[in-house]
């Protein structure tokens, strides 16, 4: 399926720009189609879920006929539709939501990790041991069981044959300061090593702690950009902050992403070195383990 979160977007401004081609004001075009303006408001900028009912009727107010008609019923259908996701509310963690909506549609995903395994390439049994890093904070704000579920789901997407491409770029950070314990580590490493080597649209580089970045620019939070089969839907990036996943879709503050991540990418070890360094953690953590 597409991203209906990017579907929206992509039919805010089309929405909006048929209709300043039209010189029609948004309380007239709401007016005509029995709505409030707030509507018409939250349509032209991607703040609901459609009613495809109310499209086709903007659609013809507007003039807007033949394969245009067709291209943008097409996408608010898509922007209409509900993902799996939906089902599990903030069950599964809010958080969670907006990843598995971008990934559902996402033809190719950059990310760079700072301090932690990205949620579509943890292990259960790591997955588990953050989950009781929360607990000891205080009651969850999800559930467990459906939030372990949920990731289940997007991982069977994401690595399924269908899924994106996916880079990664991860901090040697994660593999030196340990979150969880090192049995736990070691097993999480062993199973990047796996999947990297036998999934042919997923790389790993390793970034160095002592790597020299271009330009000396730092990131200062774990980062994933999202580019789309169709070439209209622009990319998106999202910020992994303290208290908020950050989403930006604004061209100039994605640009400023990619052009760290290549710089963040450039700094890092090949795909073949960073495997050889994350088996080699992967056996020192066992040994540590079993000590």
């Amino acid at each position: 399926m597409t991203s209906p979160f990017v579907r929206r977007r992509r039919l805010a401004t089309e929405l909006r720009t048929l209709r300043e081609q039209s010189g029609m004001t948004a309380d007239e075009l709401a007016g005509r189609i029995y709505r409030s303006r707030m509507t018409v408001s939250k349509l032209e900028n991607a703040r609901t879920r459609p009613d495809v009912r109310d499209i086709v009727q903007m659609l013809r107010i507007l003039g807007v006929t033949g394969e245009k008609f067709d291209e943008i019923f097409k996408i608010a259908c898509d922007a209409a539709d509900r993902g799996w996701w939906d089902s599990y509310g903030d069950t599964m963690g809010p958080r969670q939501r907006i990843y598995a909506d971008l990934e559902s549609g996402a033809a190719g995903i950059h990310g760079y990790n700072q301090f932690g395994i990205p949620g579509i390439l943890q292990t259960p049994e790591f997955s588990f041991a953050l989950i009781e890093l929360d607990r000891a904070d205080g009651p969850l704000a999800y559930s467990p069981e459906r939030m372990m579920a949920a990731r289940q789901r997007r991982q069977e997407h994401a690595l399924g044959p269908t899924g994106p491409s996916y880079e990664l770029v991860l901090d040697e950070f994660v593999i030196r300061r340990l979150a969880v314990s090192p049995h736990v580590m070691s097993g999480q490493l062993a199973y990047l090593v796996e999947k990297a080597t036998n999934e042919p649209r997923l790389t790993i580089r390793v970034l160095p702690i002592d790597a020299r970045i271009e330009g000396g620019f730092l990131a200062r939070s774990t980062f994933s950009i999202y580019t789309f089969p169709d070439e209209q839907d622009s990319p998106v990036a999202i910020a992994d902050t303290v208290n908020a996943d950050v989403v930006h879709t604004d061209e100039s503050e994605v640009s400023r992403y990619v052009e760290l991540y290549k710089r963040l990418r450039g700094a890092s070890l090949s795909a073949v070195s960073s495997l050889t360094l994350l088996e080699a953690a992967s056996k020192r953590l066992a040994g540590l383990a079993e000590s």
